[in-house]
């Protein structure tokens, strides 16, 4: 709607100028047409309606209203949503690149880097107020692994390698297992609030059935 009347703004501001150029005449009326067409030709051209990914889910009820209950605002809604659609499709990539190589299989492998990266991706999107929280996953460490993981397979698939080639690729491989733990530990951080909370009630529901068991006696 907003990009129709857009358009249709335009086109009367094109009319006029046309109309202003095509009857030159000393003519009070027409000179104010031609000015109003080009103000409002220029306004068009700089009012530009507010960009959204592409890829941007649609924004159900439901998902509004979990947004609300965790008392995000508009902004907030709008930013988090965005930041989760990249991380969706970074993580997606990341498990692409895993995929293509059998020493990104291993290292995947060794330190659950794919499983710990969709697991925090979960957590954020069940409990928003954690985004702050998984900042260093999601600007630093996501981007990159991603980084590294394509240039690794950039360098992997040279069809002639020589021993700078080869020590590339060993110090890539390095940095890539190195952070790889560092996602890791984000995802083990991330939850370390709602472990503490499961020993809590852990330990409540032991006591219980010690008392109960007591009692019994």
């Amino acid at each position: 709607m907003e990009h129709l009347k857009k358009n249709l703004f335009m086109k009367i501001g094109l009319l006029l100028v046309l109309v202003g150029i095509l009857f030159q005449v000393d003519n009070s009326l027409l000179r104010i047409a031609m000015v109003l067409g080009i103000v409002a030709v220029v306004i068009s051209l700089f009012k530009r309606a507010p960009e959204t990914p592409a890829d941007l889910p649609q924004l159900t009820a439901k998902k509004l209203s979990h947004y609300q209950e965790e008392g995000l605002q508009k902004e907030d809604i709008e930013f988090f949503r965005e930041t989760m659609a990249q991380t969706k499709l970074a993580i997606l990539h990341l498990e692409k690149n895993i995929n293509g190589s059998a020493k990104l299989k291993a290292i995947d492998l060794r330190h659950q880097t794919v499983k710990a990266s969709k697991s925090i991706f979960q957590q954020i999107v069940k409990d928003p107020q954690k985004l702050h929280i998984a900042n260093h996953f999601l600007y630093t460490h996501l981007p990159n692994l991603v980084g590294l993981t394509d240039k690794f397979l950039e360098i992997s698939s040279r069809p002639i390698k020589d021993k700078e080639t080869y020590e590339s690729l060993a110090e890539t491989t390095q940095i890539i297992e190195q952070v790889a733990q560092l996602i890791l530990k984000d995802y083990q951080f991330l939850v370390s609030d709602d472990l503490d909370d499961l020993d809590v009630e852990i330990s409540i529901a032991k006591q219980s059935l010690e008392k109960n068991s007591s009692e019994k006696k």
